[in-house]
C-alpha cells in the first residue's frame, strides 16, 4: 500500500513538473482561492495567525492579506514539482536578482562556514537549489512517513550534490563538521520544535516554543548566520533571492536571548513580504503552560 501511494505521489509530481511557471502559478492561485471560498482549516488558521501578528491592521486589511497568502501558498505547492523535476539550470534561470550577495562574500573571505536560515517564505526549494549549486552544502530535513517517497525527495533535492541529513545526533554532527570546514548548512528555522532543544521567545509579540539548535550550531562552529528567501515576482516573472543579516545575539549562550534574536530575524524578513509567508502553519500552538490556546478557543496550552 505504501509503495502504491508513493508511486502515485511521484507520478503526480512528475506530471505537474511538465508545467510552465505561469501555468503552475495560475493553478496554485486557483487552489488558494478554493481554500478561501470553502472556509477551510487553512483559511481559519491563516486568519487567526494574522490577527495575532498584525493587530494594527483593520479586519479588511487582514482578510485581504489572508486571501493573498492562500493564493501564494497554492503557488508554492505548484512550484515544488517544477523545482524537483526541471533541470537545475532552468530553475536557477528563474532568479532575476540577488539582494545581499555581499554577505556571502564576507563569510567566505573570512573562511567561516555559512548557516542558512530559510523560513517558509516565498519559494524555499529554489533557495536550496541556488546555494547547493554554489557551495558544498548539507540541509536538515524531516523524513516523510513513506520510505519510497523519501528516496525520491533525497534524489531530487540532492541533484547538485546537497546532502540531506536527519535531525539526529549523526546528522547534527555532520552539519557542525561542514560548518567548521567553511562550508554551508541549511535549516528551516520557523517550525515548532519537539523534545528538549527549545526555549520560549516572542514571535510577532507572542511567546512561542522556538528551536535552540541554531544557537548551538553557531556556538560549536563559529559560522556566520544569514536569513534567506526567494521572493516571488508578479506575473510569472521569476524570483528575487534575498539574503539578510541576522539580529545580534543569535549565537548567545543564553537560550532565551538566542531564540529571541532568531525569531526577530525571521520576523524581519516576513514583514518584507508578509503575503508570501506560510500562515496556515500553526506556529503558535506551543506556548507556555496555562496560556490561552490560539487555535482552540476556551482551552489553554499544556
Amino acid at each position: 500500500m505504501a509503495l502504491s501511494k508513493a508511486t502515485f505521489l511521484i507520478t503526480a509530481l512528475r506530471l505537474a513538473g511538465k508545467l510552465p511557471l505561469r501555468g503552475a502559478q495560475l493553478i496554485g492561485r486557483f487552489l488558494g482561492m478554493v481554500g478561501w471560498l470553502f472556509k477551510t482549516e487553512s483559511r481559519k488558521t491563516t486568519s487567526t495567525n494574522l490577527e495575532i501578528c498584525f493587530p494594527e491592521y483593520t479586519e479588511e486589511q487582514r482578510q485581504r492579506m489572508a486571501r493573498s497568502s492562500l493564493r501564494h501558498t497554492g503557488q508554492t505547492m505548484m512550484e515544488i514539482p517544477l523545482m524537483w523535476e526541471w533541470p537545475v539550470e532552468k530553475c536557477l534561470g528563474l532568479i532575476r536578482e540577488i539582494d545581499g550577495e555581499e554577505l556571502l562574500a564576507e563569510a567566505k573571505q573570512g573562511g567561516r562556514g555559512l548557516l542558512l536560515l530559510a523560513p517558509h517564505l516565498g519559494n524555499w526549494e529554489l533557495t536550496g537549489l541556488y546555494f547547493s549549486s554554489r557551495y558544498r552544502m548539507a540541509a536538515l530535513y524531516s523524513p516523510p512517513h513513506i520510505k519510497e517517497f523519501e528516496d525520491y525527495m533525497i534524489r531530487v533535492r540532492g541533484r547538485m550534490g546537497s546532502e540531506l541529513v536527519r535531525g539526529d545526533r549523526r546528522g547534527l554532527a555532520r552539519l557542525i563538521s561542514l560548518l567548521r570546514e567553511g562550508e554551508v548548512a541549511g535549516i528551516l528555522p520557523d517550525q515548532s520544535p519537539r523534545g528538549k532543544g527549545n526555549a520560549y521567545a516572542p514571535f510577532f509579540g507572542m511567546e512561542v516554543r522556538t528551536m535552540t539548535l541554531v544557537s548551538k550550531l553557531l556556538q560549536k562552529s563559529g559560522a556566520k548566520p544569514v536569513v534567506t528567501y526567494a521572493q516571488r515576482l508578479k506575473d510569472g516573472q521569476g524570483f528575487r533571492l534575498v539574503i539578510r543579516e541576522c539580529e545580534p545575539g543569535i549565537a548567545d549562550p543564553d537560550p532565551v536571548v538566542a531564540t529571541t534574536a532568531l525569531n526577530k530575524s525571521i520576523e524581519n524578513v516576513v514583514r518584507e513580504v508578509p503575503e508570501q509567508y506560510q500562515w496556515e502553519y500553526k506556529r503558535f500552538r506551543h506556548r507556555p503552560t496555562g496560556l490561552p490556546h490560539p487555535y482552540k478557543p476556551g482551552r489553554v496550552c499544556k
